[in-house]
């Protein structure tokens, strides 16, 4: 059963309509790239397929799994610590304990700066706190909007490498991406210009 498929789906953005006729069914081991340009829709189907978004929304997404969602913004308090903010924002719906999140932060090369508040840290580093979710989260679909933005080569590297492991363990992403593709074959791409209203 594919963790997830959508049917004739349409975005409606104010009196604005964005994209209509979008199907697609996402499976176990897939990896799906929405392309297209600025403002084309690509969050907003993003949203749409997460459940996040309703208002303006036609068609039919079923979920059939857990999923997470990362949105463009990294959805940090800046006044809390990086672990707090790991344990306490809903976004993997998982209770985490400190030795968990202690080494989620140590994979995205974060030890060190658990207690340090995210509003003191780089705009690279936040991305990195964000992302340790994907480490604490069991959820086999993975929806991440530019989840490349504001990382160095070393942290583009550890997301390629993480997103190709969880595809392996016979799990499905779904991102947006304005870097160069970086998973040849094993990508899937849905081109969002053949949707525009």
């Amino acid at each position: 059963m594919p963790l997830l498929t959508a049917h004739d789906v349409g975005i409606e953005r104010g009196d604005r309509r964005l994209l209509t006729g979008v199907s697609l069914s996402i499976n176990s081991g897939e990896l799906w790239q929405l392309v297209g340009a600025n403002g084309v829709g690509k969050t907003s189907l993003l949203r749409a397929l997460s459940g996040l978004a309703r208002l303006g929304v036609s068609g039919e997404v079923q979920r059939h799994g857990s999923l997470l969602y990362l949105g463009h913004a990294s959805a940090l308090k800046l006044s809390l610590t990086a672990s707090e903010n790991l344990r306490y924002h809903p976004a993997c719906d998982v209770e985490a304990c400190a030795e968990q999140i202690a080494a989620a932060l140590a994979e995205v090369s974060l030890s060190g700066l658990e207690d340090r508040p995210v509003g003191t840290l780089s705009a690279g580093q936040k991305r990195r706190v964000a992302l340790a979710r994907l480490m604490l989260s069991p959820a086999s679909l993975w929806l991440l909007d530019e989840p490349f933005t504001a990382l160095d080569a070393a942290g583009c590297e550890w997301l390629e490498r993480r997103m190709r492991e969880h595809i392996a363990a016979n799990g499905a992403a779904v991102f947006t991406s304005h870097q160069p593709s970086r998973f040849g074959a094993l990508q899937r791409d849905l081109d969002l210009k053949h949707h525009v209203a």
